[in-house]
């Protein structure tokens, strides 16, 4: 029998790391008002670290947390994303379902199109979409 309560105190540890890196470049664009037009190569490296660590976060946090979370507490669960996104909300362990369903398309996003996108796009989208993935820190303490 799969012991989902250690593996969720090992995911949550994974977690908040990721979480801490994901605010420490949230705030580095911030405090340096770092503009997603720009096309220096320092100010496009920071916005990389940013959507890389916003794609690592939001993966581990969906794939990997809100399924062991959903296990944890019914070890029957045998959903699909979206039933397990559902589920998370309805658990309060989210806000919004309709949110993260578009968090996991951005996700996607970055993942298979990001050489080709339209980076602007991506950055604007992601500093959008960062305080809401920062937010999770409190729902899981």
């Amino acid at each position: 029998m799969t012991n989902y309560n250690k593996i969720l105190a090992d995911l949550k540890v994974e977690l908040l790391l990721s979480l801490d890196y994901l605010q420490y470049s949230f705030d580095k664009i911030k405090k340096l008002n770092i503009s997603s037009e720009s096309t220096q190569p320092e100010d496009l490296e920071t916005f990389e670290a940013l959507v890389s660590r916003f794609s690592r976060t939001t993966d581990i946090f969906i794939a990997k947390y809100m399924r062991s979370f959903a296990l944890n507490d019914d070890p029957g669960f045998r959903g699909s994303l979206v039933d397990m996104i559902n589920y998370a909300e309805k658990k309060n362990l989210i806000t919004s379902a309709r949110q993260w369903l578009e968090i996991r398309e951005l996700r996607n996003k970055i993942s298979h199109e990001y050489a080709t996108a339209d980076l602007k796009n991506i950055f604007e989208q992601v500093l959008e979409n960062t305080p809401l993935v920062l937010e999770i820190k409190k729902r899981i303490k």
